[in-house]
């Protein structure tokens, strides 16, 4: 789960040094409260507490401050300062939630797509996601367009979910440019295009290693045997395997290299 640490997620207490803010947060500001239990949480300029990260974080979530509503819900996701109580999570991440925090909304979203702590409902999930993807989510607008392209929302719309994964992929989310790439592959809502395809590929490699850089190299590794749009290379084959050995979903691209005559080569060196 993801805790709340922007600006939106409460704005500078009047002081920043360890006993302002304390003073502050004794005194009942929200802000204060907040920041304290970042600290906490942290431990920055104090050693990490998880016990009094809950316990600033409470105290800021019950007068209503939604960032402290989120991060006291993942400490209860954690079990961190807190018994672990996935109801209660979802508790506090549904307040802030209703509040506007897109990443309380982010996080109630996974616990209903998941069924953890809650019953699983992917029209809730989906609404939720929608609302963080409006805000601006990258990972919300990802999960929600990968709902789409799974016909969990309503019905499968690979428009819809292009539309969503391209907002996120600008945004820098290597796993909505990885999912770009494989569209431009197969020429789901776009036409297809292996130039644009291998760029989006590249931008999710760039991120540095991950299972979605191991599958977004095994892409590259394709198209690089096949030779469409990108240099031959003489360790494409090595990549190739590399990737298909560290990765088993990486065979959903396989159907579309058996029908580009992927076959025998592929074979011969697994």
């Amino acid at each position: 789960m993801t805790n709340d640490s922007g600006p939106s997620a409460a704005p500078e207490p009047a002081g920043d040094k360890l006993v302002d803010l304390r003073q502050l947060a004794d005194a009942g500001d929200t802000k204060a409260q907040f920041k304290l239990g970042q600290r906490y949480a942290a431990g920055d300029g104090v050693q990490q507490d998880s016990d009094e990260a809950a316990k600033w974080y409470r105290k800021a979530a019950e007068q209503g401050l939604a960032g402290a509503q989120n991060n006291l819900g993942v400490l209860y996701c954690d079990g961190e300062g807190v018994p672990k109580d996935l109801l209660e999570a979802a508790k506090w991440f549904r307040r802030a939630a209703e509040q506007g925090s897109s990443t309380a909304q982010l996080n109630l979203a996974q616990m209903y797509e998941a069924g953890e702590g809650l019953p699983k409902d992917a029209m809730e999930a989906a609404k939720w996601y929608l609302e963080a993807a409006e805000q601006g989510s990258p990972k919300a607008q990802c999960r929600f367009a990968m709902m789409c392209l799974r016909s969990e929302v309503t019905h499968k719309d690979e428009k819809e979910a292009y539309r969503w994964l391209r907002k996120a992929a600008e945004s820098g989310h290597a796993e909505a440019q990885l999912e770009l790439g494989r569209m431009y592959v197969q020429g789901h809502a776009v036409p297809q295009d292996w130039a644009k395809a291998a760029a989006w590929y590249r931008k999710a490699c760039d991120q540095g290693p991950s299972e979605v850089y191991l599958e977004a190299k095994t892409g590259l590794a394709a198209m690089q045997l096949q030779g469409e749009c990108i240099p031959e290379h003489s360790n494409a084959r090595g990549s190739y395997l590399l990737a298909v050995q560290g990765i088993a979903s990486g065979a959903r691209d396989m159907g579309l290299w058996f029908e580009h005559g992927f076959y025998e080569i592929g074979r011969a060196h697994v």
